[in-house]
């Protein structure tokens, strides 16, 4: 066990719990006044729920002995063999790996949150997140980071979520935005964000936590550590400027929104290649994120599907960006552990990245969909239109978040 590498994760973890209230405050911003308090309580939730069902199944089948390159087996039940020896491959303890990970799959449900902010049931969306955690987050997971995952024996590259986390939300979130369906009167009434002060203060504890997230991926203090820090701030910086820019031409006015937008659209994109590409390749990621990602959030109006927070245009589309540029700038000088990408020479990778792309985006919304309906079956998806009128806070939790 190296005691520096020990210390470094669990700040890391840290960094990471803290995204997750940065997450309720930047979305709790963006709605309408009446929905503050269900919006954020969507987050703070999810620190609770999902910690235990990581603990007691949801680790274990993540990271537990694999199954046929699927998921993990129950030999980390309520953490099994989770404790204090340090974890095979690694240099610190399999309890603090462990509470690493439970970080992720925090975050990752409460991101899908943003696309049915203001109009879903409170029950309903803890029995979603209950399956949506166990049958699409875990296996995953597994894929990917897991022990004998089929993507991971592939070859993919994805050193802090590209797949995992910011595709598969962005996937669930845009199944979500369909099957729940639009708020009362979108298209015919603005719905204006309420708080862009809030916004802005979530959007600076998302930027400061990502730091954990993308640098504490490498569960070391090393060099690739130093480097995921490094074009982690790079591409949110140059994301927040491109996209400042493109809606500066586009409509004649740089906005706080937009600057908040293209932060998180390059830290999202940069997450997959943070640990295998340079500084110059993060300013080309990060730039691109923030053009892509306000076109797409452009697109969903002529789409036609209500994406409240803009989780589908921003998470999904910089996940699959982000993992298609690993595919490309991906260089075993900044990272011997990992592979050349196309611009080095090895065009197969970029095919392995694009085989990963497809198979999470179809794996998560097939499933995706299906659970939806079992819960639109059992428990119904949406709040009555008259409690969605009056404002989710008061019809559902009896609290308001403003007493003028």
């Amino acid at each position: 066990m190296n005691a520096a590498d020990t210390a470094f994760v669990l700040v890391s973890a840290a960094l990471v719990l803290l995204m997750t209230p940065g997450l309720a405050i930047f979305y709790g911003g963006l709605t309408r006044s009446k929905n503050v308090l269900s919006t954020m309580m969507h987050s703070f939730f999810l620190m609770g729920l999902a910690s235990v069902l990581w603990v007691v199944y949801g680790y274990s089948l993540a990271f537990g002995h694999d199954v046929g390159g699927f998921v993990g087996g129950l030999n980390h039940f309520m953490c099994s063999g989770v404790g204090a020896d340090v974890k095979k491959g690694l240099t610190i303890p399999h309890s603090v790996f462990m509470c690493f990970q439970m970080m992720f799959v925090i975050i990752t449900p409460a991101l899908i949150s943003g696309a049915f902010a203001e109009r879903m049931k409170f029950s309903s969306f803890i029995l979603f997140m209950v399956l949506w955690i166990t049958v699409v987050y875990a296996p995953i997971c597994h894929w990917v980071w897991g022990e004998g995952g089929w993507l991971k024996k592939l070859g993919i590259l994805d050193f802090a979520g590209g797949l995992v986390v910011h595709l598969n939300c962005g996937v669930a979130a845009l199944v979500a935005a369909i099957v729940v369906g639009k708020r009362e009167g979108y298209g015919t009434r603005p719905f204006i964000p309420h708080n862009l002060t809030l916004t802005l203060l979530g959007v600076g504890l998302l930027w400061f936590g990502w730091f954990g997230f993308n640098a504490g991926s490498e569960l070391a203090v090393d060099g690739v550590a130093a480097n995921a820090f490094m074009v982690t701030h790079i591409a949110a910086a140059t994301g927040c400027l491109t996209w400042v820019v493109a809606e500066w031409i586009l409509r004649g006015k740089p906005t706080t929104l937009g600057l908040a937008s293209g932060a998180i659209a390059g830290l999202g994109s940069i997450t997959p290649a943070s640990g295998f590409v340079g500084p110059g390749a993060a300013l080309v990621i990060g730039g691109v994120a923030g053009v892509i990602c306000y076109a797409a959030v452009l697109a969903k109006d002529k789409l036609g599907y209500d994406d409240s927070l803009d989780v589908v245009g921003i998470h999904g589309v910089g996940g699959v960006w982000g993992t298609l540029a690993t595919g490309l700038f991906a260089s075993t000088l900044i990272n011997s552990s990992g592979a050349n990408g196309l611009f080095y020479g090895n065009a197969s990778q970029f095919g392995i990245q694009a085989i990963g792309v497809l198979a999470t985006l179809a794996y998560c919304f097939i499933v995706t969909v299906i659970l939806l309906y079992i819960v639109k079956m059992i428990a119904g998806l949406r709040v009555k239109t008259v409690d969605e009128e009056a404002g989710v806070d008061t019809s559902v939790h009896g609290e308001v978040g403003y007493n003028w």
